[in-house]
């Protein structure tokens, strides 16, 4: 499984906005900098975000993009699903019911197989773990990160 790249701009963008939170909203022009990415890229997946109640997007000269609730309240899973959707990662396509290999087998494909059955374990998992991590223990993990982000952030002035 490979998730794009917006993840991870999704996410790091969540936490510097966290750290920014009394700033007001972040112009795309100044998170984009921040990070030296392609303004008009990244702008698509805060749009995302913004569609999917994660950030809110003002308008305007003094607009650009603000959490639009506490980073506790915002778990990786949901900026996962915002940025690359929901659908499960694997998909079981039956393909022992197929060809020769289904021949006589009788009813024994009444309950999904043990390979569909173990993906499905591991992604359910996966979801849980994310699920569980929020913006604020990204935040917590990195303590450092919250004083240098507001020190670089007023020294890139307007």
């Amino acid at each position: 499984m490979q998730m794009g790249e917006g993840v991870e701009w999704g996410l790091h963008c969540c936490v510097t906005l966290a750290w920014l939170g009394d700033e007001g909203p972040v112009s795309i022009r100044k998170l984009a900098a921040w990070f030296d990415l392609p303004q008009e890229y990244l702008k698509k997946r805060l749009q995302a975000l913004a569609k999917a109640g994660i950030l809110t997007s003002t308008p305007g000269v003094r607009g650009g993009f603000a959490l639009a609730r506490p980073p506790e309240q915002i778990t990786l899973m949901d900026v996962v699903v915002a940025l690359e959707g929901a659908d499960e990662a694997f998909r079981c396509a039956e393909i022992r019911q197929r060809g020769a290999g289904a021949v006589g087998a009788d009813g024994e494909f009444g309950r999904p197989c043990g390979i569909a059955a173990a993906m499905r374990r591991a992604e359910l998992a996966w979801r849980r773990e994310l699920a569980a991590q929020t913006v604020a223990d990204l935040m917590a993990h990195a303590p450092a990160g919250a004083e240098r982000t507001r020190r670089n952030y007023a020294r890139m002035g307007d």
